[in-house]
C-alpha cells in the first residue's frame, strides 16, 4: 500500500495510462542490482531512486577521481578518493529516503556474482568492460531474471533488454 506521501511524490508517473498505483506498488517492491556507479550508473541510479524503486543494490569497486566529475553526477569534489558506491549511496539516500540503497564495494567476478545479485528482480549493467557484461548476462540467464546492458562510447549510447527465455541473450 502506498502512503499519502508516496502518492503525492509519484503522482506524475502514477497518472501515466497503464501504470497507476499498481505499477508504483510493483516498483516499491522491486530490487534492482546495478553494476557500476560511474558515467552511466550514476544517472541510472538517480532515476531509479527518483522513480521509487524499493531496493537498489549498487556494486562498484572504484573510487571517485577528479576526471569523473564532468559526467558522473552522483560524485562531487568532496568525494574524490572515496568509494563510488558510498558517494552514490549518500546522495541517493538524501534524495529519496524511501529507497533502500545497498552499496557494495567489490569487483564482480565468477566467484561472487551470483551472491552479489542475490534475489534481485533485474540486473542493470552500467559497466565499461565486456567480460563483466557477459558474466552478468550468464547470471541473469541462470537466475531467470531480466538483464539490461547499457554502454556508452563517446557521445553514443546503447541499451537493450534481455528477457530470459523469449529473447536472445548476449551469448
Amino acid at each position: 500500500m502506498l502512503t499519502k506521501k508516496e502518492l503525492e511524490r509519484y503522482d506524475r508517473q502514477i497518472m501515466l495510462q497503464g501504470f497507476g498505483e499498481e505499477g508504483q506498488e510493483k516498483l516499491k517492491k522491486a530490487t534492482v542490482f546495478l553494476a557500476g556507479a560511474g558515467g552511466l550508473g550514476s544517472p541510472v541510479a538517480y532515476y531509479l531512486a527518483a522513480a521509487g524503486i524499493g531496493t537498489l543494490i549498487i556494486t562498484d569497486h572504484d573510487v571517485v577521481d577528479l576526471s569523473n566529475l564532468n559526467r558522473q553526477i552522483l560524485h562531487w569534489e568532496e568525494n574524490i578518493g572515496k568509494k563510488k558506491v558510498d558517494s552514490a549511496a549518500a546522495k541517493l539516500s538524501k534524495f529519496n529516503s524511501g529507497v533502500k540503497i545497498i552499496p557494495v564495494a567489490k569487483t564482480i567476478d565468477e566467484s561472487n556474482v551470483s551472491e552479489l545479485v542475490g534475489d534481485a528482480d533485474i540486473i542493470v549493467d552500467a559497466m565499461d568492460n565486456l567480460p563483466t557484461r557477459y558474466l552478468l548476462n550468464k547470471t541473469a540467464m541462470a537466475k531467470g531474471i531480466p538483464f539490461v546492458p547499457g554502454a556508452v562510447y563517446g557521445s553514443e549510447g546503447r541499451v537493450m533488454t534481455v528477457q530470459p527465455g523469449p529473447a536472445a541473450c548476449l551469448n
